[in-house]
């Protein structure tokens, strides 16, 4: 058992992770920027630390700050809640080196996780039912236009190391596949850093089911059932429903199955949320898995 745990977070996400360590008696470190001096969970937390001004990227995603602020306090492990630091493999693997206890997965599943079509190639590896499209990232126009031509229009050029619908462009015809590709790989290269792409078949008006998975360090998996997120804008869900009014119970259990059997596939652990995309005629297929 934990006795002191640092918080890397802030608002909300902190607040409930006090409360959890309340009730099991563990100490909690909060930490803070400028602008949250005053915050909620800085006054609730055992004790409290400043790790730089109110830009985000000087303080909560500032990882030496952090680890600085872990070492200072004595903390045995780090939460990084989600959002921030919570998806960045580095960050885990210096945790990993250095004997602090990353709470979440290991940094190499953030890695392999984290990339979108190196995610993808894994799960065809493992038979999980995927999106048709390419197998990993496409390099150009060209490389796109042959996908495209094999799977079909309309087709969506998504950023591998994306998220939060950045690095998305979705394609209709053959004549504006070379701007969208140019233009998505652009837009994940400011936002991401990296302007790897992948190609694939776009459905009009899918179901956008998660399922969240809970994994122990000795293979054991269970999954809590299935959200319903098709509401949405620009990508961003907007309303989580569950359960979902399109998933009876003979494909809820499928579907559990399968994000199982993906989650095994990688000997994952801790907790994570594997993504489908369900279409009209009840063929459901692997989208990713976030690693939070």
């Amino acid at each position: 058992m934990f006795k002191k745990i640092l918080i890397a977070n802030r608002g909300e996400i902190a607040l409930r992770i006090i409360r959890a360590c309340r009730e099991l008696s563990i100490k909690t470190v909060a930490i803070y920027s400028d602008a949250d001096v005053k915050s909620l969970h800085v006054r609730y937390a055992d004790e409290h630390v400043c790790v730089g001004p109110a830009d985000s990227a000087l303080s909560y995603r500032n990882s030496p700050n952090v680890l600085s602020a872990a070492a200072l306090t004595g903390a045995d492990a780090i939460h990084p809640g989600y959002g921030f630091l919570a998806e960045n493999s580095h960050f885990a693997e210096v945790c990993e080196s250095i004997g602090i206890v990353f709470i979440g997965p290991s940094s190499e599943h953030i890695a392999i996780l984290g990339d979108k079509a190196k995610a993808k190639e894994t799960m065809i590896r493992h038979g999980i039912p995927v999106l048709p499209g390419s197998k990993g990232e496409v390099r150009n126009a060209e490389e796109a236009l042959r996908v495209a031509e094999d799977i079909g229009f309309p087709i969506i050029v998504k950023a591998s190391s994306g998220g939060g619908g950045r690095g998305m462009r979705v394609v209709g015809k053959k004549e504006d596949l070379p701007h969208a590709v140019q233009a998505a790989q652009a837009e994940a290269r400011s936002t991401f850093g990296h302007d790897g792409v992948y190609v694939e078949r776009f459905f009009i008006d899918p179901r956008h089911i998660e399922i969240q998975v809970l994994a122990d360090a000795h293979g054991n998996v269970v999954h809590l059932g299935e959200r319903d997120c098709s509401v949405q804008r620009r990508y961003q869900k907007l309303v989580e429903e569950s359960p979902s009014p399109a998933v009876d119970e003979a494909l809820r259990q499928e579907m559990g199955r399968v994000a199982i059997e993906a989650v095994k596939s990688v000997q994952y652990r801790n907790a994570g949320t594997v993504e489908f995309l369900l279409d009209h005629k009840g063929e459901f297929y692997f989208m990713e898995i976030n690693t939070r």
